[in-house]
């Protein structure tokens, strides 16, 4: 058998010419991998590669962008606060000024309301003192005639009697000084 182990070759040996076509193939495919597929990889690698790294900087700016759009609304947030104070205040101040114009002309009017009520006050007291004096002197006419024991029906006399009594019952009251009609005990 050592003899027939010696003519037979090992079957875990594979041949010489198989190896040396099997490091041969092996070499063109270590060649053509080298030359296309590599390169191939690299480029989608690279390309990839690429991508994430503009991915994250697309992202970066964009919240770059944000916080400078956040920092612009929380300005124009904060101007139209300050605008909404500014008008609240011209809108307080406007109406404190409608108040007090409200108030002057209130003020107008109630003093236009006294005014015209003196005037009427004044106007009902000269009638009330006229249709007195006419009445006084009326009565200070049938007195008189009582008194005197004539007739002053005469119309010139009755005036002229009626006349000085009155001037004289003015007089009394301009030197009481009050205004009011003093009668003294000799005029009863």
């Amino acid at each position: 058998m050592n003899i027939l182990a010696a003519t037979e070759e090992n079957p875990l040996i594979p041949p010489l010419g198989e190896i040396i076509i099997g490091i041969i193939a092996f070499a063109l495919v270590v060649v053509v991998m080298m030359k296309f597929v590599a390169p191939r990889f690299e480029q989608v690698f690279r390309a990839r590669r690429e991508a994430i790294e503009g991915g994250i900087e697309r992202a970066e700016s964009m919240q770059a962008e944000a916080k400078a759009a956040l920092e612009q609304y929380r300005a124009q947030l904060a101007e139209a606060r300050t605008e909404a104070a500014q008008i609240r205040d011209a809108a307080r101040a406007e109406g404190q000024q409608i108040l007090e114009e409200l108030r002057a002309q209130a003020q107008e009017e109630s003093s236009r309301i006294l005014a015209r009520g003196e005037e009427q006050l004044a106007a009902n007291r000269q009638a009330v003192v006229n249709e007195l004096r006419g009445q006084i002197g009326a009565l200070a006419v049938e007195l008189a005639g009582k008194v005197v024991g004539e007739s002053l029906a005469d119309e010139a006399r009755r005036r002229g009697t009626v006349d000085r009594f009155l001037d004289e019952l003015d007089a009394m009251t301009a030197s009481d000084g009050r205004g009011g009609t003093t009668v003294s005990a000799q005029d009863r």
